[in-house]
């Protein structure tokens, strides 16, 4: 019986600028850097590496870039949080039993941003038992370690959990902690509708 939900954030909640996301790969892939640009990204996303160092890193593989330029183009894969998803976890926190947690890979620039530009971020945040970051708790997913550390942290098991995520990787990776889950393609499916789409599990 499903106890508890694990939410990620981006394409699950707040929407993603795939356009960009496309650019970004293209631009960056052509990068002789881009070994050294993949290690920096993933360190900063595990909070490895602080703000600063990112963009000195950035600034190094793009000196025609100036830091504030680099943060724009960094922050232009954020796009929209649409109010209904926001309308969701409040019900789901107000009206049901399940234990709530948010688990993101992500970085300290998108989360100023969205603080900055989100303005029920707060509202939402608080929706939440367990809202774990990427660059908070120096983990992230597909790495097995970051979903052992979910299920002891809130001394509950894999069996009874159901992870929401529009990765396949890291989807995959829950199915081998045997986590219920349910792969969300951002195309065509939305959060809100979770107890429709899954009725099976619940």
């Amino acid at each position: 019986m499903i106890s508890t939900l694990i939410f990620d954030f981006g394409n699950v909640f707040i929407n993603l600028n795939n356009e960009y996301t496309a650019n970004y790969i293209k631009h960056f892939e052509s990068s002789k850097h881009f070994d050294a640009i993949i290690k920096t990204n993933l360190k900063f996303e595990k909070g490895e590496i602080s703000t600063q160092e990112f963009l000195n890193n950035y600034t190094c593989f793009f000196p025609e870039f100036s830091e504030n330029e680099i943060i724009e183009k960094w922050n232009s894969i954020l796009a929209d949080f649409p109010k209904h998803r926001l309308n969701f976890i409040k019900d789901l926190k107000e009206n049901a039993s399940y234990k709530l947690i948010l688990l993101s890979n992500t970085n300290a620039l998108h989360i100023k941003w969205i603080e900055e530009n989100i303005p029920f971020y707060s509202s939402f945040k608080n929706c939440f038992d367990k809202f774990y970051l990427s660059h908070e708790i120096n983990l992230r997913k597909p790495d097995s370690y970051i979903y052992k550390f979910v299920l002891n942290d809130n001394n509950v098991e894999a069996e009874e959990c159901l992870f929401i995520d529009d990765v396949k990787n890291n989807i995959t990776a829950a199915k081998n902690m045997n986590i219920n889950t349910w792969h969300l393609n951002p195309e065509k499916d939305d959060v809100a509708n979770l107890f429709k789409t899954q009725s099976a599990l619940f």
